[in-house]
């Protein structure tokens, strides 16, 4: 497996499976803010990405939001709304911030997954941490510049690997 290889490709966060995901042993779930969780264009998640959150909450799965984003009181607002823990300005790929998450969950890195948007950034961290990870598409085709330019690239390598609706 590449370390560009996500485990799982959805079509989006709230077509994942938590029962599934909870079945297989994980407990906690690493992920993305923007085009994961939150539209780059709006300041609040879906209401189905909420109740998608909520259930993860009902099963006693930990959420923890590893964002790039260098805009702290945007994450930190996301991360309070959305009800969980949050990490700003991560420097994914580097693992280091997905593996002081994991220790503030207090769990293992076979029971924790990353989810996010970008393959060169949330797969690729959690694959340097570890841990499983699923890539979702992107919610918005808004993206900034330097993003739009990894995007090319990212579909190229996503060519051959099918995504699950």
């Amino acid at each position: 497996m590449s370390i560009f290889s996500p485990k799982r490709y959805v079509a989006a966060v709230d077509r994942i499976d938590l029962d599934e995901l909870y079945a297989q042993g994980k407990r906690a779930i690493l992920l993305d803010r923007d085009n994961t969780l939150v539209p780059r264009d709006r300041a609040t998640a879906p209401d189905e990405v909420a109740a998608w959150l909520d259930h993860a909450c009902d099963l006693g799965m930990q959420l923890c939001m590893v964002s790039n984003n260098w805009h702290h009181d945007q994450v930190m607002r996301s991360a309070r709304e959305l009800g969980m823990e949050a990490i700003g300005f991560a420097l994914k790929p580097l693992p280091f911030a997905l593996l002081k998450a994991i220790r503030r969950l207090g769990v293992a890195k076979g029971e924790t997954v990353m989810v996010g948007d970008q393959l060169y950034t949330d797969v690729w961290a959690g694959t340097l941490a570890g841990i499983d990870t699923i890539l979702v598409k992107p919610q918005t085709t808004v993206d900034l510049w330097y993003t739009q330019i990894f995007r090319i690239f990212e579909r190229r390598a996503l060519r051959d690997l099918t995504c699950e609706d």
